[in-house]
């Protein structure tokens, strides 16, 4: 049987979506069945209209995308978390998918599944590594193996980080190719330790 890999990842202007495909191949290259689901908002039109292009990108990627449940947490074998920076940290749309995965927590049911995380940020310096390594706490928590990319393929020597690919989208730019290099890196790297757990 294959490695089930299930990517969580919220973005408002496209460039973490940008990431999360490219992890997402770099996993079905592997073998790997995936599983690519967008947080949903929880702020109202009102708050959404302050940030243009916020509520039409999020109507695009919502109707592309369905919304993580704690059934695909409990289904995956590995789970790939996806954010943009908020002031150096995870987006609370993202967190708040991750703060809802108490019940299988408690039944340690994520005990032992691979984790993983990517991001994109506005400027150069705006977060990357910091807000990855966010991520790893709730990871420790839920009992997940942490894999981060290392620097165990060319590709993180000239984009993203060692503990995950990252981009840095400026204004509304996408990821480079190099970042997405990165980012299907991290997706075969993760599909290979998970197919290895599965034994």
């Amino acid at each position: 049987m294959t490695a089930k890999i299930l990517i969580v990842f919220y973005s408002r202007n496209g460039s973490t979506e940008a990431l999360a495909k490219a992890v997402a191949e770099g996993a079905n290259a592997e073998g790997a069945e995936v599983r690519l689901r967008r947080a949903r908002e929880f702020v109202g039109p009102e708050v959404m209209a302050l940030a243009q292009g916020w509520k039409e990108n999020a109507e695009r990627m919502n109707a592309l995308y369905e919304a993580p449940t704690e059934a695909d947490a409990d289904w995956a074998d590995a789970i790939i978390f996806g954010t943009p920076t908020r002031f150096g940290n995870t987006s609370a749309e993202l967190k708040a998918f991750i703060d809802g995965l108490g019940g299988l927590w408690f039944q340690g049911k994520l005990n032992g599944k691979v984790g993983s995380a990517f991001v994109s940020t506005q400027s150069q310096h705006g977060g990357n590594e910091t807000t990855i390594v966010s991520l790893y706490h709730p990871m420790a928590h839920l009992g997940m193996i942490i894999v981060p990319t290392g620097y165990a393929d060319p590709a993180v020597f000239k984009a993203g980080t060692p503990y995950g690919a990252s981009a840095v989208s400026g204004a509304s730019a996408l990821p480079t190719d190099d970042e997405k290099e990165v980012a299907r890196f991290q997706g075969k790297r993760v599909a290979q330790v998970a197919q290895k757990l599965r034994g």
